[in-house]
This record gives C-alpha cells, structure tokens and sequence, in this order.
C-alpha cells in the first residue's frame, strides 16, 4: 500500500514570481491561494489553485542558497513534486533509497520535507500533510 495520499502540487522555479503571474495568472487564468516569504530557506512561494491540485512558484530570494545555484544550473522550469501524505517524515524517510532521516520543513503552514538522497529519474519529491477536509472535502477538483 502507499503513504501517498494525493499530488499536492507541482513546484516550478522561477527567478521573478511578478513575470512568472503574467503567464500562469493573467494567461492561464490560475488564481493564486496562498503566497508567502520563507526565512529558510529564503524563498517566495506561490501557490497557484490548478483544481485538484496546486502549481508551487518558487523564486529564490538568497543569491547564495542552493534553489539559487539550481536554477542558475538548470534554468526555470519544474524543480520538485509534492505529494500529500498522513505522516510527513515517516513518508519521506520510507520513500528515501537508503532510508535516510529527512529535514522538516513548511510551507502553506503544514509541515514538509523533501525525501532524502538524490532526484530518481530525475525528479525530485517532496511529501507534506494531507488534510482530507481541505485538500479533498471542500475542493472541488476542477476549475470554474
């Protein structure tokens, strides 16, 4: 059986969250719920509502961090996916290679963390708190 409950979302890095809006919002006609700066990382974090689940724009704010060296590495485009899970660390720490410890973390105030070890095929998961209330009973699963 899995501990993954449902994607979450799907997080895209980018160096201006205002320029990366014009398209997603303005074009695409995705609202943003929930917006936020992170002191650690520091990291501004949009999250646009795709229905049944969330696009994460991650613009790194530190020119020094590491999501900063990874977009100048690999340039914008998709940097993780995220999957809702009923317990945060023991996901990740079963979904790691080798079994290694994850760091938690937050976002949209839930706790998160990123599985250990290396991307597989590369892609990199992330695994945050499920709520069925709000991720599945008061969410439609479409877009008006």
């Amino acid at each position: 059986m899995t501990v993954l409950r449902r994607l979450d979302h799907v997080a895209i890095t980018v160096r201006d969250t205002a320029e990366a809006l014009g398209y997603f919002r303005d074009r695409l006609g995705l609202e943003v719920a929930h917006a936020e700066e992170l002191a650690s990382p520091q990291v501004r974090v949009t999250y646009l509502d795709a229905g049944n689940a969330y696009i994460q724009l991650l613009e790194p704010l530190d020119p020094d961090a590491d999501l900063a060296r990874w977009l100048e590495d690999n340039g914008e485009g998709i940097h993780h996916i995220c999957f809702g899970v009923d317990d945060v660390l023991a996901a990740a720490e079963r979904l790691s290679l080798d079994g290694a410890t994850p760091t938690a973390g937050s976002g949209r105030g839930r706790v998160s963390a990123f599985v250990p070890g290396p991307p597989v095929h590369g892609v990199r998961i992330e695994c945050t708190e499920f709520h069925r209330d709000e991720d599945v009973d008061r969410t439609p699963g479409w877009l008006q």
